[in-house]
């Protein structure tokens, strides 16, 4: 798949901007703070509806205005698809194909897309909560509905949490309202990780030979799930894993009324790399770490290719530069002519790459963007 068209409304600090794209590579030029990350995002919010860099709403519409509106063109193997995004202060309205679609869920992962920014770089040694996210927006793209689920779930966790709060100041506590949304939560906690387990274990499979080419086969990678519940692992059942969760919130009841909070579920998850039986969250250098989290990127663009039967677009925000020569021919030559890609770059005489001399370039300028003459 690849876009064909860009149209961004009062997003950020864009009036109005509209611009077609080649379905190879796009190379967006531009000083900081000019709106080239902005770009990214906008393509990302109207593939995803909702932003890779704030929760809040407000800040994607442009100061002074009412709304923002993305617009887009995807071009699949099935036909075109016309995308269109308006976020107020009320919401999202999403359509497809010029119709409404009342849940998100019916609207994301018609366009797939991965982003890859310096920040995913520290993907392996950040904390445990930005590789939740980056599991989370990648099923979301393959499995939609799991949107659905990872949103109520953590409305019933604020719920069950605010529940705890309340609780651990009484002297004699009743828990009857705590029991019945821990058992509704562990419907949706179950639900949710026995999916990461099965999102982990395909990520696996395309990671380590990615890994093991660009480390020119001097290193092994091996991915791991943690849960916050010790029984609870790869490979069990999904009734097996909600009964280790009655368990253990059976046992934790005590320590949960004490803190006010809910102490274990998807929430607490983690991801555990090692390479060449290493755990290079605490022993890998830069290199190991910055080489994994490629290979995780490459990953996820074949595992989305193999699931939906389409490539995903690539999304490079500034992270060339972030890259030696190796691991930027890795990243660009992997996919060649198969993935559109759309390059951010502040310049691009830091990218040491033939494919980007024959790319589309686009000068970008307090939120204005032109063709570049060449």
């Amino acid at each position: 798949m690849h876009l064909e068209t860009i149209d961004v409304q009062h997003f950020r600090n864009y009036e109005h901007t509209s611009i077609d794209l080649s379905e190879s590579i796009n190379v967006f030029i531009g000083e900081n703070a000019q709106g080239k990350t902005n770009l990214l995002e906008a393509i990302f919010v109207l593939a995803m509806a909702k932003s890779h860099r704030t929760p809040h709403v407000k800040e994607l519409i442009q100061w002074g205005q009412e709304y923002a509106k993305i617009e887009g063109r995807v071009n699949k193997k099935n036909g075109i698809i016309p995308l269109e995004l308006t976020i107020s202060h009320k919401g999202k309205k999403a359509k497809a194909n010029h119709i409404e679609r009342k849940k998100l869920s019916q609207y994301v992962g018609l366009c797939n897309v991965v982003l890859f920014a310096p920040e995913d770089l520290r993907l392996v040694k950040d904390s445990p909560s930005h590789r939740r996210r980056f599991i989370d927006m990648e099923i979301g793209q393959i499995q939609p509905v799991y949107m659905h689920e990872l949103s109520e779930f953590q409305k019933l966790l604020q719920q069950r949490n605010a529940l705890l709060k309340k609780l651990s100041r009484e002297a004699k506590p009743s828990t009857t309202m705590l029991e019945i949304l821990t058992e509704q939560l562990i419907e949706l906690a179950a639900d949710i990780v026995y999916r990461r387990f099965r999102f982990i274990r395909l990520l696996r499979e395309w990671a380590r030979p990615i890994h093991q080419s660009i480390s020119n086969g001097q290193e092994a990678l091996d991915i791991h799930y943690v849960s916050s519940v010790n029984e609870v692992s790869e490979g069990l059942e999904l009734s097996r894993i909600k009964r280790e969760y009655e368990k253990a919130f059976e046992s934790s009841q005590r320590r949960e009324l004490d803190r006010g909070t809910t102490l274990i579920g998807p929430h607490r998850d983690d991801l555990q790399f090692i390479v060449n039986d290493k755990n290079i969250q605490i022993f890998g250098s830069q290199g190991q770490q910055r080489t994994t989290a490629l290979s995780l990127k490459l990953a996820e663009i074949e595992l989305i290719h193999n699931e939906v039967g389409e490539y995903p677009i690539l999304l490079l925000d500034d992270v060339l530069s972030e890259l030696d020569d190796q691991r930027q021919t890795h990243l660009l030559s992997t996919f060649k002519e198969r993935v559109q890609t759309i390059v951010t770059t502040t310049n691009v005489g830091a990218i040491d790459h033939d494919m980007i001399k024959h790319a589309r370039s686009f000068d970008v300028h307090k939120g204005q963007i032109g063709l570049e003459n060449k």
